[in-house]
């Protein structure tokens, strides 16, 4: 089966289930579904980043600050959160992500799903999927701020970076 086909469980405005769709359609329709974010951290505190393979179906070739994807239909955030966390990073036995907030990114324009968000430290060495990641690294967090204008980032990853920096900031 291809990611394409892969069932979601479509939502409304308050994450409620109201049907189901391949993500393909999902995606070519715009219909609401959920993903998982999971900020990923090494022994030492760096982030986990990583730039997209061209051939992903949305935001193809863009950096992204989280591993994560779509919640399968019938599987919750926090299942999902640790499922992407260790199929992206190449790991087995992660510990379970902390979850840490939940929001709706919309872009309007056809780009809109809940997103949960999460944290792991990941002290195991990496192996990522290589039809998933085609370039990563563990970077401070003072060179993941140099290169929030220097790169093209995946822009619900940049809104849940965004999100999360305040809710850090707000302690």
């Amino acid at each position: 089966m291809s990611s394409a086909d892969e069932i979601l469980d479509i939502v409304d405005e308050q994450d409620r289930v109201i049907g189901q769709s391949p993500r393909g359609e999902a995606y070519a329709k715009g219909l609401r579904h959920r993903c998982v974010f999971i900020e990923a951290r090494d022994a030492e505190g760096r982030l986990f980043v990583h730039r997209r393979t061209p051939t992903k179906l949305v935001f193809p070739s863009h950096y992204d600050m989280f591993v994560g994807g779509v919640v399968g239909a019938g599987e919750s955030y926090d299942d999902a959160a640790l499922r992407e966390a260790e199929e992206e990073l190449g790991v087995s036995g992660l510990p379970r992500p902390t979850f840490l907030f939940k929001f709706l990114h919309d872009d309007g324009a056809g780009h809109a799903w809940w997103s949960s968000v999460y944290e792991v430290r990941c002290e195991l060495p990496v192996n990522p999927q290589v039809d998933e990641i085609a370039w990563y690294g563990f970077l401070s967090e003072a060179e993941v701020e140099r290169r929030l204008t220097d790169w093209a980032w995946a822009p619900d990853g940049l809104a849940a970076y965004e999100h999360l920096k305040t809710l850090r900031a707000a302690g």
